[in-house]
């Protein structure tokens, strides 16, 4: 595709090249037909999310919890358990039978470092997403992410978002944060999709009953 080679994807090919293995192994053994290369990258997100919310909260929500016991590990550990930081946020419903879209149009999607805080907004509005949603994907705007945060916590309508998230992360169970940084992505994984909700799915071989042996 075009797509790969615009300035906005620079950096995606080794991503791409593992995205097309994996489709071809998935598609290889497949009884309900090929995977889309959109289900494909859902599905790595869910997984990748899975992995990383049963792991991440344990390491980094007793962190916090730890300091804000002054440093009493055994009072953090009990703080920890009081909020129950499993990452139950990790596991929130994805849904599959997309179809991979023709190659947008040149331009669509701005290179972000190079974007200014107008433009980003902009572009989310365009969407129907709004400063909220473009807080919480400051981690995705730029190659520099405490660059980009600090660029949008100067913008009068961002900067109230970037800092009640900087404030959520500081919580022991992060829950503002977390949230948000879940139910945004799976916003802007749906949009303009007519999701087939019985892709992949087959007939089951009937099984004929008078030949069963009792």
């Amino acid at each position: 595709s075009s797509e790969i080679s615009r300035p906005e994807n620079k950096g995606l090919y080794a991503a791409l090249n593992l995205i097309e293995e994996a489709k071809k192994e998935i598609d290889s053994y497949s009884k309900g037909g090929p995977i889309s290369f959109a289900d494909l990258i859902q599905c790595a997100v869910l997984l990748r999310n899975t992995q990383h919310y049963q792991t991440y909260p344990k390491a980094t929500f007793l962190v916090v919890a730890i300091r804000k016991c002054g440093g009493n590990e055994e009072k953090g550990g009990l703080l920890y358990n009081a909020h129950d930081s499993n990452g139950q946020w990790g596991l929130f419903e994805r849904q599959f039978g997309r179809a991979d879209a023709e190659p947008y149009l040149e331009g669509r999607v701005p290179v972000w470092k190079k974007a200014s805080v107008q433009e980003m907004k902009d572009k989310f509005l365009a969407i129907g997403l709004g400063p909220r949603q473009l807080a919480i994907m400051f981690a995705f705007l730029g190659p520099d992410q405490l660059e980009s945060e600090a660029l949008l916590a100067n913008d009068p309508q961002v900067s109230p978002w970037v800092q009640k998230y900087q404030q959520s992360k500081e919580t022991v169970s992060q829950t503002d944060y977390e949230v948000d940084f879940i139910t945004t992505p799976t916003k802007l994984s749906t949009l303009g999709q007519q999701i087939n909700y019985e892709a992949y799915t087959y007939p089951v071989q009937k099984l004929d009953f008078g030949k069963l042996k009792l």
